[in-house]
């Protein structure tokens, strides 16, 4: 029983806002990766703070327990996609909110092409037409994993499962259109 937690801040605000600068920039990646506003870009930066956080401090460690910890970092990390498996900890260090930001599951839907704009990713997704393994999923911010991107697909219950959707047969005439070489380019030659 007792008293539920308190609900606390899940990003930080910048400490600037009304920096020119700092607002264009927040307005460009909202727009390259299709965030609905400026929270979403927060939480990503919130997140990576954390995580370079705590990459240094491990590098304060002596050199034992430096090394447990860090692999037990990189593994986590390298799950998510976001380091390799061989990685070090400078790799964290180096890591960006676009990287984080490309691990979304309404950026990866559209970067693999089963959705002809972010705006559209976010709606298939919103409206349960996307699962993992079998499990339809309704955040568009939810992380994709290594092992998550094989299963990646279209639910079972969805009308788009059918290859015949012509939302489907939509995607796939953009897809061949853009494999295919331009006339200008054959011609040249």
């Amino acid at each position: 029983m007792g008293d539920p937690k308190k609900k606390q801040k899940t990003y930080k605000t910048p400490k600037r806002p009304y920096v020119y600068e700092t607002l264009m920039e927040e307005l460009r990646t909202i727009g390259a990766y299709g965030l609905r506003n400026k929270r979403e870009l927060w939480k990503a930066h919130t997140e990576l703070s954390h995580m370079r956080g705590r990459a240094r401090d491990l590098l304060s460690l002596d050199a034992e327990e430096k090394v447990e910890r860090q692999q037990q970092i990189i593994n986590k990390l390298a799950i998510r996609g976001l380091v390799m498996e061989n990685g070090r900890l400078e790799d964290v260090l180096t890591l960006s909110v676009e990287d984080l930001l490309e691990r979304r599951l309404q950026t990866y839907i559209f970067r693999r092409g089963l959705a002809g704009s972010l705006f559209q990713a976010r709606q298939l997704i919103t409206h349960g037409h996307i699962a993992i393994n079998g499990r339809k999923v309704t955040s568009p911010s939810y992380q994709i994993k290594i092992t998550d991107e094989e299963t990646l697909d279209y639910a079972v219950s969805s009308p788009y499962h059918n290859p015949a959707h012509p939302l489907r047969r939509e995607l796939e005439v953009e897809e061949a259109v853009e494999a295919e070489p331009s006339r200008e380019a054959r011609q040249l030659e």
